[in-house]
């Protein structure tokens, strides 16, 4: 049996990730910009074997599906289908505001001055959620509870079925907020993080049930696919 490994993708960057809106459920879509960094992504992931792709059924990340598969030359063998379990938190009536509205609110629920010291303080994710619960006048937002049955259960579901399967690569498209997340439900030693990359692809291999973080974050497929474009403009 090959080996399970996930390769969990930020999505491209948006028009709210430029202008620094809150952007959970509520979508827009890609950039110019954004559309160029997953091409260079989709160019330096194009080598590797795929035998599933997984993405939230948030429009930004099956755009961002889309144009990565559209550089790989076996898309057309890879299994393909959306999941949303995968997708963004929920911020409730804080959609599509701006982020820093939403993070000066949160540090004052929470008793602390600014959210520099409240990151400094090593605030908790259970702590942020239970703040966009009580804050959140839409009644939207999920509780800790919800919110960490979803993503846990999204994310092993796709690596039991890539084991069954045989094992292998599969191709994850999903959400800052949420890959921050599943970092910590994973290794509870995760602090919270709200700065991964747009593009950015974080790896995990999967056995006897349980995760380990290969590489968190990382750019360098963006980088390769940068040069593989510069090599096929230059022949």
């Amino acid at each position: 049996m090959a080996k399970t490994e996930l390769y969990v993708v930020r999505h491209g960057k948006t028009m709210f990730n430029t202008i620094q809106r809150v952007q959970g459920w509520c979508d827009t879509p890609l950039t110019k910009s954004g559309v160029q960094g997953i091409h260079y992504l989709g160019l330096g992931l194009k080598e590797t074997p795929f035998v599933e792709a997984v993405s939230s059924d948030s429009g930004r990340a099956i755009e961002t599906m889309r144009l990565i598969l559209g550089e790989h030359p076996e898309a057309s063998t890879i299994d393909y289908r959306v999941d949303p379990r995968i997708r963004e938190w929920c911020f409730g009536s804080l959609e599509g505001g701006y982020d820093a509205e939403m993070w000066g609110v949160i540090p004052r629920i929470l008793n602390f001055p600014d959210y520099d010291e409240m990151i400094a303080k090593k605030v908790t994710f259970k702590e942020i959620c239970e703040a966009i619960y009580d804050v959140d006048t839409a009644n939207w937002a999920e509780t800790y509870e919800t919110l960490s049955h979803r993503v846990r259960t999204g994310f092993e579901d796709i690596a039991h079925r890539v084991e069954k399967k045989g094992g292998g690569k599969a191709l994850v498209v999903s959400h800052g907020l949420t890959i921050s997340f599943l970092m910590h439900l994973i290794n509870d030693e995760n602090n919270v993080r709200v700065d991964i990359d747009n593009g950015s692809v974080t790896r995990l291999s999967f056995e006897n049930g349980q995760f380990t973080i290969e590489d968190f974050a990382s750019t360098k497929f963006i980088e390769q696919g940068k040069e593989i474009s510069r090599t096929l403009l230059q022949s």
